[in-house]
């Protein structure tokens, strides 16, 4: 059987990319599908695949302005050819979900997010009121949102990242799903229960919905230590004014960052995501979250036992969470319970089962 998998771009390793992984450990021979490849960003298992681009991955600045390619995005995930292919499944937080699939041919899509950029945090990302970048924004997000629905016809099957999600695909596209959770963690991971130091840490790209700068102003106002490793869009705003307990250590191997897992005190995790997978990594550590109490974060963090929720995006509510987490007497036990749910084994068990009964489905009807 040749498959095919379509993922948005490849510009770095992220979690998109670590679910990229797994299903490449599913169909180790699928050939895979992209808008951009930034090559060297990603690692061998990834690279060393037969990789198709299409004409985004010619663009001048595609490096780091592909985000601005946008509008273009849905006519290039039809331009792939997948006549070849006997399934496809796509990775999908922008377009993959919209290619072109051929007439008798299973389309299981893996849904990381409905389109953020036009739906829930379309104002986080557009906040002009008033102006010509308005109306530009306006005419292209219509587009948009108009191809991202009419494209859902062509998905067989889709799968969620989380409940959360699963909420969000019929909140807007009026399809059920089935929920997997992505392969945060290796079978065999144990907790780590070691002493911890003195500092919080925050492991995240640095978009709007993030939400670093509330954690930023959060540390300026406690004067405790924290520790960010990432970098991206928001970047230059993040880095004026930093108070000085508050220190940027860019983009660090994952060895790297996951010392800084083991040895931090807590874990601030100020956002509301989709899923989250670096919660789930400072879970493994023995490392408790201090969560933005929606959205994903409700299914990988146990409140009051592997960690504290806030509820509203506040310095005053995210401080209160932190001073409440402080006074906490964690147990080993619940780390390793909640952890269990997150492995590659079971992701991949689970990916396993949708196909076959994906494919058994096709077989009979034909």
């Amino acid at each position: 059987m040749r498959v095919a998998i379509i993922h948005d771009w490849l510009t770095g390793m992220r979690g998109g990319e670590l679910v990229l992984l797994s299903l490449l450990k599913i169909f180790p021979n699928a050939d895979l599908f992209t808008l951009i490849y930034n090559k060297g960003r990603l690692i061998p298992e990834i690279e060393n695949k037969k990789i198709f681009t299409a004409f985004t991955d010619k663009l001048p600045l595609k490096s780091t302005k592909y985000r601005n390619f946008l509008p273009l995005f849905p006519i290039a995930i039809e331009t792939f050819d997948l006549r070849e292919y006997d399934f496809i499944i796509s990775s999908s937080h922008c377009v993959a979900k919209g290619i072109i699939p051929p007439p008798n041919v299973k389309h299981l899509s893996y849904i990381h997010s409905p389109m953020r950029y036009i739906w829930d945090l379309y104002y986080d990302y557009f906040p002009q009121k008033s102006g010509f970048k308005f109306f530009l924004m306006q005419t292209i997000s219509n587009y948009l949102r108009t191809w991202d629905i009419a494209s859902c016809a062509r998905v067989d099957q889709f799968i969620a990242n989380s409940k959360f999600i699963s909420q969000r695909i019929y909140r807007y596209y009026r399809r059920k799903s089935k929920v997997v959770y992505p392969p945060c963690l290796p079978e065999s991971t144990q907790v780590s229960w070691e002493k911890k130091e003195n500092f919080y840490l925050i492991v995240s790209a640095f978009a709007p919905y993030k939400r670093v700068d509330l954690a930023i102003e959060a540390f300026r106002k406690n004067g405790k230590k924290l520790l960010i490793i990432g970098g991206g869009q928001d970047e230059k705003k993040i880095k004026k004014n930093l108070p000085k307990n508050v220190e940027l250590l860019g983009n660090l191997p994952r060895e790297t960052i996951s010392e800084y897992y083991k040895r931090a005190k807590g874990f601030i995790f100020p956002g509301l995501e989709d899923f989250g997978i670096t919660p789930v990594e400072a879970q493994s550590f023995g490392t408790p979250v201090v969560a933005y109490g929606f959205g994903g974060a409700l299914e990988t963090v146990i409140n009051e036992k592997t960690g504290i929720f806030f509820y509203e995006q506040t310095v005053e509510a995210l401080n209160e969470g932190i001073e409440k987490l402080e006074k906490k007497d964690l147990q080993k036990k619940d780390f390793e319970e909640n952890i269990q749910r997150f492995t590659e084994e079971k992701f991949i068990k689970e990916m396993k089962n949708h196909v076959d009964t994906l494919i058994r489905e096709s077989s009979q009807s034909d």
